[in-house]
Order: structure tokens, then sequence, then C-alpha cells
């Protein structure tokens, strides 16, 4: 379940401990239900082929304390009380992490930044502005701003991370689902179970996946008690089999039986790893889904719920097997083994529906970070559908859906045995930790302000035992972990290209743009006829005049009245508020009646329906007009320099501000109130546009000109221009450019959404246009 965009700015995050308890709970089936399920495989993974099962326990005992270490250190110890604390305003995941240190030390991969970005008060929320001189911590900021190949290097680690959380998504519900189908096993004869298995397993995952374009809210609520009745079962029993097999297996947990368990097993030991590591598999959605609840409720969910309930599950299982030595079928070290006949068929059920309320998460986890690598251009535009109209986080991307469930059944068909599919998810679980963790010490210099000593420390002692058990399953190369690393170079490949590609054009824009001094010239009329109604031309400089704007003016007969230059960006902070939405400013002189508005989104904010946009950008573009100081009228020298921009926010949230109406017939005149004043455009037979005008001490003559001029504009109605910038690459360049500019680039542009607020303007008002630029 997906709370993304509920708890922005929401009084629930600091309210009663009653609030702060629901919370928890909630957290339990949206957060906790990949980590809560990963009993069913580790130590079936762990027991494959590289260590046995023998009569001194060494083994068992061995494997438990590495899972009670393993669990302590990863999620209770790193993510519980350092990690979640790294939150960019309440949100977190690696595009966070990188989002948090764009903003501190300059390194922004998005191209059309500006200073005005940086007094939003998301931006300084986290006092990201602060100026402070920490030795080794400015040297290294300074170090960060001025080489291109650390900025470079800091994007793909964390494009890297992103790319192995979608080739989780793919892992995570294959070895799930199948997991707990396993249980079937210990039912009926060998040759029945490997012709029953496969087929339910790849139904489950199929109607799994078909259930997306749904949304999980209409079931969402029935996930924290699935996750609960499966964490109560675990942890009975656990205990039953500890009391009933062997009370005193706690003494396994003593490192010493670590120490013990790689001296016997040596090589075999080592290589073992991989399978103990998916006893974290899920801890890195603590940090990712932070947004949707708070640091506290998550906190609490864990260490007091989801912890004891694995470890008493993990203690069990040894206790049980330290007791049945004897490898009767092939099945003995799995988790089914251990729960008491009588009851086996009920735990199969909740394993099967935990096992889809995990692969749940993971893929509405999918979809929410490619959202946020699409917003800040590093993913090629998807279709996006919000599955709820209370809950716009809960989102749903068409073509990623059905591509990860092709991948997940190609793996599931592929592989068959949770040993393989075990190694890969290993590699893409370890993956994301080791990326975080080397994040997490640049936040703690930068943002935090720490010692660089302090941030050593961190990155050595966690990142060694991330890279023990890094080596322990990438040594399983050919055994299962080359999936992820291909999947994940795939994605990698697409996101640096598609990233490469916008800059490149960019660029090119920038390059090309008009000079105001063209503009000046040709005098207020543009040298062409000005018609009634709005041209609105969208384009991705956020200052300066496009290069398409002077094909229309030097080929077309006539133009519109007013012209907008709308810009709609993604900057570096999750959320922007709406009194903050709008950045709008003059191009050139006033009577030239030439507009630039910059519509600011967080990477992940929702982007509003296309009437209400409309109707807050003509809204701003009033405020803006009526709000206007004298010395804003900037001269002829004064043009040449950057336009100045004014603040200006949504109509819903400037409740002094200017309000539009729009009526589809003739009522009587609306009465003015003591408080606003009424403008209203000449009666003719089309839709009426009014402005409602707050009372003020005075409106200048030509402000009310102007703001006539744009009613009877809006009235007239509004023509979209879409200019279209393509890039190829130059002659000259080299060919490893033209493969990526050429063919990859444009492969890319030519499958992937245009704008989406374009997507349901009528063909009518359209116009596009495109130009070709050699980069």
């Amino acid at each position: 379940m997906d709370l993304e965009g509920v708890i922005h700015d929401n009084p629930i995050k600091r309210d009663s401990w009653k609030t702060l308890l629901t919370l928890a709970y909630q957290s339990l089936g949206v957060v906790y239900g990949d980590l809560s399920t990963s009993p069913l495989y580790v130590y079936k993974s762990t027991f494959a082929e590289d260590i046995q099962h023998s009569e001194t326990n060494e083994e068992i005992y061995g494997v438990l304390s590495f899972v009670f270490w393993t669990l302590t250190l990863i999620p209770l110890v790193k993510y519980v009380f350092i990690v979640l604390r790294a939150d960019d305003n309440g949100e977190g995941g690696t595009f966070a992490l990188y989002s948090l240190l764009c903003r501190h030390a300059r390194v922004s991969s998005i191209p059309n930044c500006q200073v005005a970005d940086e007094e939003l008060s998301e931006y300084k929320k986290d006092g990201s502005m602060s100026n402070y001189k920490s030795g080794n911590g400015s040297s290294l900021k300074s170090t960060l701003e001025k080489c291109r190949v650390l900025q470079r290097m800091l994007l793909v680690l964390s494009l890297i991370g992103t790319c192995m959380v979608i080739g989780d998504g793919v892992l995570t519900p294959a070895i799930s689902v199948f997991s707990a189908v396993s249980g079937l096993e210990l039912s009926m004869s060998k040759e029945q179970h490997q012709y029953v298995e496969l087929p339910v397993v790849c139904a489950i995952l199929v109607f799994l996946f078909t259930l997306q374009h749904y949304g999980t809210h209409r079931v969402g609520f029935l996930f924290a008690p699935v996750v609960i009745t499966w964490l109560l079962c675990i942890s009975a029993i656990g205990v039953y089999n500890i009391l009933q097999w062997n009370p005193h297996v706690y003494q396994a947990l003593s490192p010493y039986y670590m120490y013990k368990f790689l001296k016997k097993t040596q090589r075999g030991g080592w290589m073992s790893l991989g399978g103990i590591l998916l006893c974290i598999t899920g801890s890195e959605a603590m940090f990712a889904d932070l947004g949707h609840f708070s640091q506290l409720s998550i906190k609490i969910a864990f260490t007091f719920v989801v912890y004891p309930s694995l470890i008493l599950a993990y203690m069990g299982q040894a206790a049980y097997l330290s007791k049945h030595h004897i490898n009767e079928t092939d099945y003995q070290i799995g988790f089914y083994v251990s729960v008491p006949e009588k009851i086996r068929w009920p735990v199969l059920a909740v394993a099967i529906l935990a096992a889809v309320v995990g692969s749940q998460a993971i893929i509405t986890g999918t979809f929410s970070i490619i959202k946020q690598c699409s917003a800040l251009g590093c993913f090629p535009k998807v279709k996006i559908v919000h599955t709820s109209s209370k809950i716009h986080g809960q989102i749903y991307i068409p073509e990623v859906n059905w591509i990860l469930m092709l991948l997940c059944l190609a793996v599931t068909i592929g592989f068959r045995n949770t040993k393989h599919m075990g190694n890969a998810a290993g590699l893409a679980v370890v993956t994301v930790m080791l990326v975080t963790t080397c994040l997490m010490s640049l936040v703690m210099v930068l943002c935090w302000h720490k010692n660089v000593f302090l941030a050593i420390c961190f990155i050595f002692f966690f990142g060694s035992i991330e890279a023990l058990y890094f080596s322990a399953s990438l040594i399983k190369f050919l055994e299962g972990a080359w999936v992820p690393i291909a999947l994940s170079f795939i994605f990698l490949v697409v996101m640096y290209v598609w990233h490469y590609g916008t800059l490149k054009k960019y660029e090119a824009d920038v390059q090309n743009k008009v000079s105001i001094n063209w503009l000046l010239s040709l005098g207020p009329s543009l040298g062409i006829v000005r018609v009634r109604g709005i041209g609105l031309i969208h384009t991705e400089l956020v200052s300066g005049i496009p290069a398409i704007f002077s094909h229309f003016v030097t080929n077309l007969p006539a133009f519109h009245q007013v012209v907008v230059f709308l810009c709609i960006k993604s900057v570096a902070v999750p959320h922007v508020r709406p009194e903050e939405r709008f950045l709008v400013g003059r191009v050139g002189p006033k009577e030239y009646r030439l507009y630039r508005c910059i519509a600011r989104y967080g990477y992940r904010d929702i982007h509003k329906d296309d009437v209400e946009f409309e109707k807050d950008l003509v809204c701003s573009i009033a405020e803006f007009i009526r709000s206007e100081k004298p010395e804003c009228n900037m001269g002829i020298e004064d043009l040449r320099d950057e336009e100045k921009m004014t603040v200006v926010g949504t109509s819903s949230s400037n409740f002094e501000g200017i309000k539009l109406c729009e009526d589809d017939a003739y009522s009587s005149d609306m009465v003015g109130t003591s408080k606003m004043r009424e403008m209203q455009s000449p009666k003719r037979a089309r839709k009426r546009v009014r402005f409602i005008v707050p009372e003020s001490p005075h409106i200048d003559r030509e402000v009310k000109e102007e703001l006539q001029e744009l009613m009877e504009a809006r009235e007239a109605g509004m023509a979209f221009i879409l200019g279209h910038s393509y890039v190829r690459a130059k002659r000259g360049s080299s060919w490893m450019k033209k493969v990526v500019i050429n063919y990859g680039y444009d492969f890319l542009r030519k499958n992937s959404r245009g704008p989406t607020y374009a997507l349901s303007i009528p063909h009518a008002s359209t116009l596009e246009v495109g130009m070709v630029y050699f980069v």
C-alpha cells in the first residue's frame, strides 16, 4: 500500500501516541511484508549446497548466530538508529539521499536549476543553506562542486542503487511466492509436486500483477492484519519449537559460534553467507517508505514487533533442526518441516497471503522510485495512473508493471528453485545497502557536518559487513547472481542514456535561444498581427527566448495577444508547497504582453489535471500583474539582464489573491462584497470569464487594462504550442556519442510519453513544431 502524498505536511507525524501507534500498525503491512517472509527461504538457501547439517550442530548454530547479528547490526543499528535520521524533508530512499547531497553540495543533475529554487521552504527546512567552516567538510564540498567526474560518479552510484531496487522488484515476488507455495511439497509426492508447484506460482504472480491496475486502496486495509497474523504464527511456532526441541538454543546467539562455523566450514561457510544475507531482504523498505509514515512509527514497529518475531522464528527453526539430522527427503531444511503437521495448511495459506503482501509492497515501491527518476530526468517519461482519488500517492505504471511481470515469470520458470533466486535476490539487496552506506557517509559530512573520521568509521564498519556478504553473493555469479547484474545494467544504460540525451538537448536549447535585442527590435506588435487569445509555448528554458518562438514570429502572419512561455520543471526536493508553485515574470517591456511562468514540482508531487492547472496558471499571471511593484517595470537596459521573477501560489493557496470564475452560460451579475471587486469581460456568446479582485487601496489604470486584456484573451481561448527539440550527433563526434544520441536516445524519445498536461489537450488547440539540433 503506497501512501505517498498523504503524509506530506500532515500533522499526523507529530500527533498523539494513539496516532503514532496507528501509523506503526499500518507500517507493518506496507513496510515489513518482504522482511517478515524471509524465514520461508533463509535456511533452505543457506544449506542448499555449500554446507551440510551435521550431528554436531555447529553449522546450524553458526548460521543462527550470523542471522541474529546480521539482523541486529544492519536493520536495527544501521537503519533504525542511523539511516532513518537522514530523511529528505520526511522522504527516504536512495534518490532522497542523492537529492539531499545535491542541495548541500550543488551537484544536481537537473539542468534548469535556478537560484530562486534555493528559497523554497522545503529546500531550506533541513538547514541546507547554512554556512559552515568544518575544514575537511568544506574541502570535500568544494571538491565535489568543482570536479565533474565525481559528480557523474555520484549520479551513477545513485542510479546503480535505484536499478538494484527495480531488480529487487522482479526477484522478490518470485522468491517470496515460490517459497510460500513450496509448502505443498510435504503434502504430495515429488513427481506430483514438480508439476503442481510451478503453475500455481505463475498463476499467483499473474494474478498479483493484474491486480495492480485496480490499486491497493480497496484491499490495503487487509495488509497489516495479514502481516501481523503471519508474525504471530512464526513467533508462536518458534516458541513452541524452542520449548519442545531445544530450550538451550539461545546459547547459539553468541558470536563465538560464528567463529566456530567459519573455522569448520571455511570456503563453504563463506559462500553460504549469500543465503544468510536473505534474512535482511526488505530492510531497505524501512528507509524507502519513510515518507509514508514517520521515523518513530517505523522504529516502534520494527523494534517491538518485527525484530523479536523474526528472532524467535529463526531460533525455533534452529531448535527443530538441531534435533533432526536425518535427511529423509530433499526438503528437510525447509521452513514448513518445522511447522507442526496439524497447522501446516493454515500456515501455508497465511504464508501465501504474506508473500503477496510483501511482493505488493516492493512492486508499488518500484513504481514510486521510477516516478522519482522520471521527475528528475533520469528515466523516460511513462504513463502514471493514479489508482485512488483520495490518496494520490497510490500510482500504477502500466508499461513497467507488465515488464516486471514478464521478467518475474521468466525468472520463476527459468530457475524453478529458491537457491538460484536467493543468490540473485541477495546480490540485489546487498548492493542497495552498500550504495546507501556510501551515500550516508557523505551525508554525515556534508549535511550533518560531522567529523570525517566518524564517516570513515561508519563506512568501514558497516561497509565491511556488507562487502563480506557482497563477495559471497558475487562468487555465485553463474548460479543466479548474474540476473540482478544484467537487469541493473540494462536499466542503468537506459537511465543514463536518457539523462545524457536530455542534458544535451537542454544545452542545445540554451545555446540557440534568441537574444532579447531581437525581440526589442520588433516592437510591441512583434511585426505581426496580434489576435485575441493566449498562446502557451512550452519550453524547458527558465530564462531567455526559445528559438522556436522566432520561427513562429517570422513564419506566421498573426499571433496571440498574450504569450506565455511555460516551463514545467522538477526541483531537488520531495514536495513544493502550493503557495510557492509558480515563478512569474515578464519577457520584454510591459506593452509586449509576454510572460514567463515556471511551474515547480517536487520529485514526489502529483501534477494537477489540465483544467485546474490552466486556471492556476492564468490566476498566477493575473496576481503577478496586480501585485507587480512599479520598480519591476524594467527599462531597456535592465531587460538585457536576467528577468526578475515573482513567487506566486496556486489560486487555492492564495486566499488574498485574484480568483478566476468561468461560467458556461450567463447569469445575473454577481454582487461584489466589501472585500472583493468583480471585473467582467464584455458579453459575447461564449464562456464568460471573470476575475474577482481583492479590495486594495488603488489599482492603477494600466493594471486594469492589462487584467482586462488577459481576461479577454482567456475568454477567447488558449492555444498550446508544443516545441519538440531533436538532437543529433554532429559530424566528427565519436562513434559512442553517435550511438547514444542518434540511436539510443532517439529510440527512447520516440517510445516515451510526452508532457502529462499535453495528453488531453484538444488537437484543434495544439500546434506542434520540431527543431533539430546538432550537438
